[in-house]
């Protein structure tokens, strides 16, 4: 959000926190970029401008990163719990730079069998198309002689009302992590959790 906000706030857009949780969160960089631009009255972006605004927020996300990123509580022990009986996909509206720098910054690189960012797919989050290509990269990485994963057989956690309305219209069952919206936000999803911290598996199963 941060570095979002400096780019924007260049450009002589300017940005609240709020605005930013309730209209851009759910996109990847370039749907938060387009729609910002379109709703404060800015032309939308042709694809130079569009590259040098993607590239300044990269660089400024990495500044930012360096010297103070914290990884959710939890996060590591659940997934490093979960990779050990299901394959785990992540999909993420940041750039493949910006996944991989966290994953590996938090020692969780190694647990996911399929990452899908915002420079491998044409629409991004909350488009379906990142959740379809995960499903599809768990697939094709499964073990041989297994049968095909179905939507309806994974589960998607996720913090934002709109990529859970996703998830669930393509079919996928869902739990809301209510770190960036209050829960009742969150009610769509099939269950609502707080935290990941000492989330069993149980419960989700």
């Amino acid at each position: 959000m941060q570095a979002f906000q400096e780019i924007l706030n260049a450009e002589g857009v300017m940005i609240t926190d709020q605005e930013y949780y309730d209209k851009y969160l759910a996109h990847d960089d370039r749907g938060r970029f387009e729609s910002a631009l379109q709703a404060h009255h800015r032309p939308r972006p042709d694809v130079k401008t569009m590259i040098a605004l993607l590239s300044a927020k990269a660089r400024v996300f990495d500044e930012l990163m360096k010297k103070r990123m914290v990884i959710f509580p939890g996060a590591d022990v659940f997934v490093k719990k979960a990779s050990q009986k299901y394959s785990l996909a992540l999909a993420s509206g940041a750039r493949r730079l910006e996944v991989e720098y966290v994953l590996k910054k938090a020692k969780i690189r190694d647990v996911f069998a399929a990452i899908v960012s915002a420079d491998e797919v044409k629409n991004g989050k909350p488009q379906p198309e990142s959740f379809e290509r995960a499903l599809e990269l768990l697939n094709q990485v499964r073990l041989e002689g297994t049968r095909e994963i179905l939507a309806s057989e994974t589960l998607v956690i996720e913090d934002s009302p709109r990529c859970i309305r996703t998830a669930k219209k393509l079919g996928m069952k869902t739990v809301g992590m209510a770190t960036s919206y209050k829960p009742e936000e969150l009610k769509e999803a099939d269950l609502v959790i707080d935290s990941l911290v000492g989330l069993d598996l149980a419960p989700l199963e």
